[in-house]
C-alpha cells in the first residue's frame, strides 16, 4: 500500500492545526497586520498577498509536496499562524514516510512566546513519529537567524552544521540570492526524550495562561 502524503486535524490544548484552506484568509490577513519586526530572515506573506499565498500552499500540497496546515488558537478561535510538513522522503519500497521537515512556519506577534508554537511543533513532530512513523525529522532556517535557531533548539531539535548557499534567501534586499542554512533534526531514537520536555513545556504555558486568566477574572 503506498503512502498517500496528507495530514488531518491535529488537537491541542492551547492550539489546533487544521488543513490550510481559503477560510482561513481573513484570520491570516489580520495576522499579517501585526508587528512584523521578527521576519527579518522569514518570508510571511503581507495582509494583501495572504489570499494568493494559501492559493499557492494548497497548489503545492495538490502536487504532493508539502501538507499546510493554519494554526487556530483554541482560546479566540482564530487562525494566528501557518505551518507545513514538507520535503517528504519515502522508503525505496514507497510504502512509508523515511522523513519529513517541518517548515513554512510563521506566527502572528500576538502568539509568539505564548507556547502556542511549542504545542504546534509537538503535534506536528508526534504524528510524524508516532503515526506516519518516519526515523527522521527536520527543521532548517537561515544561519543569521539566531531567535528561529534558540527556537528550533528549544523544541528538542539537534543542531547538524550549516550547509552553505542551500536555499533562497528570504532576507530584506536579498531576492535572489542564497542564504547558509542551519540545519536540525530530531531521528526517532531521540522522539520520547524530545516528546517529554515538549509536554512540560506545553503544560507549564497553559498553567501560566489559566494563571493569568484566573489573575484578570471579574470579582
Amino acid at each position: 500500500m503506498s503512502f498517500t502524503f496528507e495530514g488531518p486535524v491535529l488537537e491541542g490544548s492551547l492550539v489546533r492545526l487544521e488543513p490550510l484552506d481559503q477560510r482561513h484568509a481573513v484570520d491570516l490577513t489580520s495576522a499579517a497586520k501585526e508587528d512584523r519586526s521578527s521576519y527579518g530572515f522569514t518570508w510571511v506573506p503581507e495582509a494583501a498577498e495572504v489570499e494568493g499565498y494559501i492559493t499557492t500552499q494548497l497548489a503545492r500540497a495538490a502536487a504532493g509536496k508539502l501538507v499546510p496546515y493554519a494554526l487556530v488558537e483554541r482560546s479566540s478561535g482564530r487562525a494566528v499562524g501557518a505551518t507545513a510538513y514538507w520535503d517528504p522522503r519515502l522508503w525505496p519500497t514507497g510504502n512509508g514516510l523515511r522523513a519529513i521537515e517541518v517548515g513554512f512556519t510563521w506566527l502572528a506577534a500576538s502568539a509568539q512566546g505564548t507556547g502556542v508554537n511549542t504545542e504546534a511543533k509537538y503535534l506536528l513532530f508526534r504524528h510524524a513519529f508516532e503515526t506516519w512513523g518516519v526515523a527522521r525529522l527536520d527543521l532548517k532556517t537561515d544561519a543569521r537567524n539566531s531567535r528561529s535557531r534558540a527556537a528550533i533548539e528549544g523544541v528538542g531539535a539537534r543542531f547538524e552544521g550549516v550547509l552553505r548557499n542551500w536555499s533562497q534567501s528570504w532576507a530584506p534586499g536579498e531576492d535572489g540570492q542564497l542564504r547558509d542554512s542551519a540545519m536540525f533534526s530530531i531521528t526517532a531514537a531521540e522522539w520520547p526524550d524530545c516528546r517529554a520536555k515538549l509536554e512540560q513545556r506545553t503544560a507549564l504555558a497553559l498553567a501560566r495562561r489559566q494563571s493569568r486568566a484566573t489573575t484578570n477574572a471579574p470579582a
